[in-house]
């Protein structure tokens, strides 16, 4: 009776995998199995669905049994699959010793054998040619897997080579050509053209590329398109995590950051056991978030738990140093990573922070040359964000040496990019810059109104360190007043003075009545009185009317 229900939960577990019901496919394929072990075609696709579920051991035993069932049948071409497929899993788990060894074995097999998997065992080969800096040898290997996958006609090598081959090209700067291949990539990926694994593995790859060079139009596009294929599976466990921290980052970026903390959160515990580099990712997420908030506590926390992980605390860490008042451990920390750091994508995501603690310290003449190498980079990859970030140092360089003329133009360009991008913090941040400039060349009219809408981005992101800041007489730009009083709230004081009430007020000055109690209960609360009366006496003792 047992012999005559396999093949229906043979044709169930089938049944399963088609329809992406990974646990479903599992669940006949292992009872099947049980019964009479599967042949090579089904022992494949269970094998799979358990690694789809995150049972990497399961799916390692699953597998290295297909390679000795396609060995003892003769089929070494098959047997080499197998053993490129454990090779493979062992490189992403940072296990070189044993998938060396698997590849090896994989290698033996097919040395007679004119077959796709020759294209397969090229992959590897570029990835140890990227790591050792051989960009033009790595772009040559893939650039071959992809040929064979088009002759072999097996659309999974060639997407994952011409993506690789595009990360080589966006490595070495042609940005063009390597994004012309990964939207090639992205193509068959989102059409369904290629199997779940390599799907999820080109989508993880193409947005890691376009993030590190601060494309954000690819990044929000397919990561929009990787969370609904994530979505269309609830059994997923591997590149669910990495979809949650690129989701978390565009939160964060986008300034909903209590969303951002969650997201963040959800794709640890979804990361925890199957993706440690997702894990300590959603770490360093979350320590930004907190950092940004002035949680430095919880951020201290984060990053330590990013660090355990492998994942390097920087520039979070250094920049948390220097929310803390501890400038010389913020200097130490950024100077370290920087030496540390080679590859031009990497120490562009330095550099920025590097110029804002050399500036912090006092160190113009360093920030000057630091914000000279980032610009080098810039203009070696030419993506506009990546030029913003350049414009937004350059600013601050010149502004710190006094010449707020030269300051402005570089400020308002990074200003633009980054209000279409949507990101309302590191917006506000320039207007506060590009406020400290007006004020230095008399423009009090543009100072007041950029410092009031910066303020109002903090107020409303939660942005404490920088609320703070605001109101530090040694701010930037800045020169203390009666109570520390905003530029805003001097200018309120005297309307109050003068007897408006609030809702005039904020006719008077183009804003919300809602926002204009905010600001005379600041200023209540920093002269110390409670009555609109008091607050008129206070302004006139000041005389500030």
């Amino acid at each position: 009776m047992g012999a005559a229900r396999k093949p229906d939960e043979i044709a169930r577990g089938r049944d399963g995998y088609a329809r992406q019901a990974w646990a479903e496919a599992h669940r006949w394929f292992s009872a099947a199995d049980r019964k009479a072990p599967l042949a090579a075609p089904d022992l494949e696709l269970y094998a799979r669905s358990a690694s789809l579920l995150g049972r990497d051991d399961e799916s390692f035993a699953l597998t290295e049994r297909l390679y000795q069932l396609h060995l003892d049948g003769g089929e070494p071409v098959g047997a080499a699959r197998a053993a490129f497929w454990v090779g493979f899993r062992l490189t992403g788990m940072k296990e070189m010793g044993r998938a060396s060894g698997w590849f090896a074995r994989a290698q033996r097999l097919i040395e007679k054998n004119d077959c796709v998997e020759q294209g397969y065992l090229l992959l590897p080969t570029v990835h140890r040619l990227l790591a050792a800096g051989d960009h033009d040898g790595a772009r040559a290997a893939a650039a071959e897997a992809a040929g064979l996958g088009d002759r072999f006609r097996d659309p999974d090598l060639t997407t994952l080579a011409r993506c690789l081959e595009g990360k080589v090209l966006l490595r070495q700067g042609q940005v063009e050509s390597g994004l012309a291949l990964l939207d090639e990539a992205m193509v068959a990926v989102t059409t369904g053209g290629i199997g779940p694994i390599l799907t999820g593995l080109v989508y993880c790859s193409a947005i890691a590329c376009c993030s590190q060079l601060y494309m954000m139009d690819r990044v929000r596009e397919w990561t929009t398109a990787l969370a609904s294929w994530c979505e269309s599976q609830p059994d997923l466990v591997p590149f669910s995590g990495a979809c949650l921290v690129h989701r978390a980052e565009l939160m964060q970026l986008a300034g909903s950051w209590r969303e951002a903390i969650e997201e963040a959160k959800r794709a640890c515990d979804r990361a925890r056991k199957v993706d440690w580099a997702s894990n300590a990712d959603s770490f360093y997420q979350q320590g930004e978030v907190h950092r940004l908030r002035g949680d430095f506590s919880a951020a201290e926390s984060a990053y330590r738990s990013a660090s355990e992980l492998g994942r390097e605390a920087q520039p979070g860490l250094a920049l948390l140093r220097l929310a803390q008042g501890r400038k010389v451990d913020a200097v130490n920390a950024i100077r370290g990573a920087l030496r540390a750091t080679t590859d031009r994508r990497n120490r562009a995501r330095l550099l920025p922070a590097a110029v804002e603690i050399a500036l912090a310290a006092g160190d113009v003449e360093d920030a000057r040359r630091t914000c000279g190498q980032l610009e080098q980079i810039a203009a070696g990859f030419g993506t506009e964000v990546l030029g913003a970030m350049a414009a937004h140092a350059r600013g601050a360089v010149e502004l710190a040496d006094g010449r707020a003329e030269a300051a402005l133009e570089p400020l308002r360009r990074a200003f633009r990019v980054w209000h279409e991008v949507g990101a309302p913090y590191i917006a506000a941040r320039l207007r506060l810059l590009i406020a400290h400039a007006c004020r230095a060349l008399g423009d009090r009219d543009t100072a007041t109104l950029e410092l009031d809408l910066a303020r109002e981005v903090f107020e409303r992101l939660g942005a404490a360190p920088d609320i703070a800041a605001l109101d530090t007489p040694d701010a930037p730009g800045g020169r203390a007043t009666p109570g520390n009083l905003s530029p805003r709230e001097l200018e309120v004081l005297r309307l109050v003075a003068s007897g408006k009430t609030n809702k005039a007020i904020a006719k008077q000055l183009f804003l919300s009545e809602k926002t204009v109690d905010r600001h005379v209960s600041n200023i209540f609360a920093k002269v110390n009185v409670a009555s609109r009366a008091a607050a008129t006496a206070f302004a006139y003792q000041h005389g500030l009317v």
